[in-house]
């Protein structure tokens, strides 16, 4: 059995609150102890004060990519749904388990209807049983609100969560930018910020009337965050998350048709990237995900309503996470939170936490570290940070107790 301690820690535990100097201990795959005495024949690791952490849950990528994930510090990723072909099978959901092995876990979700066309539903019970995470409309929203109902009643039975891509298609269409001054200044189709809260309002809804967990993969408008915040207040089974591009990004960034700046939602107002970080702050968004969606030059070097949207974002996760933190706006380990704890609580997962007997998943960085993002560095460069200077560097990921630098 492999024996590691880890001294000279700064150790965070967002599930416990912990945050304090110390060591853990691990065995055999394991967290041993916090704290505990090292062992004889342990491979010892001075961290030099730096913070050790549960690793990463990135709560909703389009591709998992072992090296990405493991390079920004990530473990275990929710796989969407919007796969070739689309998981929408138990076998689907058994193969999609295997993608990232031996480098990262992945956990599918189950897509909520047949090829993820909105209208038949899939075998959401079989795809639990085969080991789906959850169930997922995927990059498209159920426009059929008969149907979303349905799969709202039928979620709730087997308690998967429902996770929503949160626009109504009714009014986005073939939309490709948020309507305002910098879609009008560029020619390029637009939607209604509004499109988003009308979506976000019926799933409310129909959780609401159903008991449904619901899971809004982004929020990114003001006005679907208030919706979000008050319908919590009042009890309703709702969580939601977001990127790090609508945290530290606006639509501005579209200018010059920058086509890596095309995402899915679109980019939107200065207004609503504050109320992003204001919800961040008071915890109506809980999760923060990389939405790593890796595209080809032949994906992006397009005009830009016929470029696909998309970014890499595993290896700049906990990075462009972080700059709330350096801006004063989140507590490290709030942060931490929604990076790690609260996905892996959401979505019924191993790890997220320091204590004994969880799993050796952990994280150990540098948060004042800093570097400039390089698209050239990774698989597939298609992220509007590049250039972008940064602060906090990934040291060594472990993954089971097996380490990764």
């Amino acid at each position: 059995m492999s024996v590691l301690a880890f001294t000279n820690a700064r150790l965070i535990d967002p599930a416990s609150g912990l945050d304090r100097s110390g060591s853990l201990i691990v065995r055999d795959r394991e967290i041993e102890a916090i704290d505990g005495a090292v062992p004889e024949g342990a491979e010892v690791i001075d961290c030099g004060g730096k913070v050790l952490t549960p690793a990463l849950v990135d709560a909703g990528v389009f591709k998992a990519d072992g090296a990405a994930c493991l390079a920004g510090g990530i473990i275990r990723v929710l796989l969407m749904p919007d796969q070739s072909p689309p998981v929408d099978d138990p076998a689907l959901v058994e193969r999609a388990q295997r993608i990232g092995k031996p480098q990262v876990w992945v956990h599918p979700f189950a897509a909520a209807t047949r090829g993820l066309e909105g209208s038949e539903l899939a075998e959401i019970g079989l795809m639990k049983l085969a080991g789906a995470a959850g169930v997922s409309t995927g990059h498209r929203w159920i426009a059929d609100s008969g149907v979303m109902h349905r799969l709202m009643q039928y979620a709730s039975g087997f308690d998967l969560v429902v996770v929503t891509h949160a626009e109504d298609s009714g009014i986005a269409g073939d939309a490709v930018a948020t309507a305002g001054e910098f879609a009008t200044r560029l020619g390029l189709s637009s939607a209604p910020a509004f499109a988003e809260a009308l979506a976000v309002a019926r799933d409310v809804r129909l959780a609401e009337a159903t008991g449904a967990r619901l899971h809004i993969r982004q929020v990114t408008t003001a006005e679907s965050i208030e919706i979000v915040r008050r319908a919590k207040a009042r009890g309703v089974r709702v969580t939601c998350g977001v990127t790090p591009a609508h945290m530290l990004l606006n639509d501005q960034a579209t200018l010059g048709y920058r086509t890596f700046a095309r995402m899915s939602p679109p980019l939107r107002s200065e207004d609503d990237r504050l109320a992003v970080l204001a919800a961040l702050a008071d915890g109506t968004i809980d999760v923060i995900a990389s939405g790593h969606d890796p595209r080809t030059q032949e994906d992006k070097r397009l005009p830009f309503a016929d470029a696909a949207p998309g970014m890499v974002g595993a290896e700049t996760l906990l990075a462009l996470a972080l700059t709330p933190v350096h801006d004063g706006r989140l507590p490290l380990i709030d942060l931490l939170a929604k990076l790690s704890s609260n996905p892996a609580q959401l979505f019924s997962l191993p790890g997220g936490k320091l204590a004994a007997g969880e799993p050796a998943d952990l994280l150990l960085f540098d948060p004042g570290a800093p570097w400039r993002i390089d698209a050239d560095r990774f698989a597939a460069d298609n992220t509007p940070f590049d250039g972008s200077p940064v602060q906090g560097r990934v040291l060594m990921t472990v993954k089971g107790g097996e380490i990764f630098r």
